[in-house]
């Protein structure tokens, strides 16, 4: 399936379309394992600042990593206490199981996460999930390295985390600036349709969720923060850094063998709705002729070193025709892979068909060359058959880009041809869920308990109820303007007289 062309199960970016009051808009995660002594203030802090400066509905959501102190004890009376604080048990440990568990049991359509320790300032809490509210970007994170950002720790931290974001860079080709700062918002029909990609459990779970973000095209926003760093922080840096290599390595394997199905979760071009109705958008002719030509320069390097080896036991047209069959068929994969988009062992075998048949038009090319060469000169210099094959294959080079993009590797919507991963009514327009339908994943045996049901001064939380409604629809199945902004749910934050 082409990465650029495919339309992807996920629907155009919208803005969050005003709601029932009762249902957060926001619910931040907090992953804790034996935190009974900085919990209570984490949430405290955290519930006071979402008060005087969040407009909008929120949860606070305790995901207890299997603690073994008085956590559970602990997070059981904050929920008791504060109505828009729950908690919930996981029995395994390792926070990327309890964001993924949490996350896909929410109804927030923005869902977050954050540190217990608080190291970074809650000041950028706003701006990190203001462009997904808007409908602008699909995650956002926190950056300690941004330019504009102010970050007290010593040197081994700084070392280390700059080292693990220069070795993301070179390896994976990632473009975000920061992986590990506790600090990162998602959308929740993009965690629905991204979460059961991401393998890690651990703290790689947000390297890899980014990364897999990035290559489907999906936009993500970074916030400059102030960020201080806890010294009593209980994170093992060998043995993490040692299981984020571990981490780098897997993913790099399955997107150099295009086995991750991102296409699923790629956005339909032009997020305006003004640009949905544009037709014959290009398909990156400029971006596959520079892929070509590098794949193509390296191939024709891996042919004549293949043809200078076989020549040394055998002739010339036995040394051309196996040099040129393997180097075609490495061609063909780079080809398929890195400048039509390919991705998946689909139709691989047609490709490697398809792509001996224009091998086969090279094969003569260059046959015909050699051929012409031997019977212009009886003995010609070796010098000279290598010229000669260059030019031939250029010339072939030329005829393989177009058959390869006419016929091999044609533009065209496959997106019929898999379902989706996500349980939305239709690709065009989003839903919201009051409640999910516990998802499930081969990888991840089992079901997502949903988050119980509380009462609070906002309203319910019924997390056994499945109404949907989609952008700009309200619950009398009349609509209304999708971009329509969210009201405040408090009184007092409309009131003229409050000073802040």
């Amino acid at each position: 399936m082409r990465t650029d062309t495919s339309p992807g199960t996920l629907p155009a970016r919208e803005h969050l379309p005003a709601g029932d009051a009762g249902t957060p808009v926001l619910d931040v995660v907090i992953p804790v394992y034996n935190e009974e002594k900085d919990l209570q203030p984490c949430v405290l802090r955290l519930h006071e600042h979402l008060k005087r400066t969040f407009p909008y509905a929120f949860r606070i959501t305790i995901a207890d990593n299997a603690s073994i102190d008085t956590t559970p004890q602990v997070a059981a009376r904050l929920e008791s206490e504060i109505p828009e604080v729950t908690s919930f048990r996981l029995e395994q440990k390792g926070r990327g199981r309890a964001l993924r568990t949490v996350w896909s049991a929410s109804d927030a359509p923005i869902l977050a996460y954050m540190d217990v320790d608080l190291s970074t300032d809650l000041n950028a809490l706003l701006p990190l999930v203001a462009p997904l509210i808007s409908g602008h970007s699909d995650l956002a994170i926190g950056s300690r390295l941004a330019r504009s950002s102010r970050v007290v720790r010593g040197a081994k931290r700084e070392f280390i985390s700059r080292t693990y974001n220069l070795i993301l860079r070179g390896s994976l080709q990632a473009r975000f600036s920061d992986a590990q700062c506790g600090f990162k918002a998602i959308r929740r029909d993009v965690a629905q349709a991204l979460l059961p990609l991401v393998e890690d459990t651990g703290w790689f779970f947000d390297t890899e969720m980014l990364v897999l973000a990035e290559r489907a095209g999906l936009r993500i926003h970074e916030v400059p923060v102030d960020w201080v760093d806890d010294p009593n922080s209980t994170v093992h840096i060998v043995k993490t850094a040692t299981e984020d290599l571990k981490g780098v390595w897997r993913v790099g394997k399955a997107l150099a063998s295009g086995s991750l199905p991102l296409d699923r979760v790629t956005r339909p071009f032009g997020d305006d709705p003004r640009d949905r109705d544009i037709q014959d958008v290009p398909k990156g002719l400029a971006r596959q002729l520079v892929g070509f030509c590098v794949v193509g320069g390296l191939s024709t390097l891996f042919y004549l070193v293949l043809y200078s080896l076989f020549r040394q036991f055998g002739g010339s047209q036995v040394a051309n025709a196996l040099a040129l069959l393997v180097s075609a068929v490495a061609n063909t994969a780079a080809n398929r892979r890195l400048t039509f988009g390919v991705r998946g062992r689909g139709g691989a075998v047609r490709h490697q068909a398809q792509g001996l048949v224009v091998f086969a038009i090279g094969l003569a090319l260059t046959s015909g060359s050699l051929a012409a060469l031997n019977a212009a000169s009886s003995d010609p210099a070796h010098s000279t058959e290598l010229a000669v094959l260059v030019a031939a294959n250029l010339a072939a080079t030329v005829l393989r880009f177009l058959l390869f993009r006419a016929w091999v590797f044609p533009d065209r919507d496959d997106s019929a041809e898999e379902p989706p991963l996500t349980a939305l009514d239709s690709p065009s327009s989003p839903t919201y869920a009051t409640a999910p339908q516990s998802p499930q994943h081969p990888q991840y045996p089992g079901s997502y308990a949903p988050l119980p049901q509380r009462q609070s001064q906002q309203g319910t939380y019924d997390t056994a109820s499945t109404t949907q409604f989609r952008a700009g629809e309200a619950a009398d199945g009349t609509w209304r303007d999708a971009t329509m902004q969210l009201q405040p749910v408090r009184p007092h934050d409309t009131d003229p007289r409050n000073s802040r």
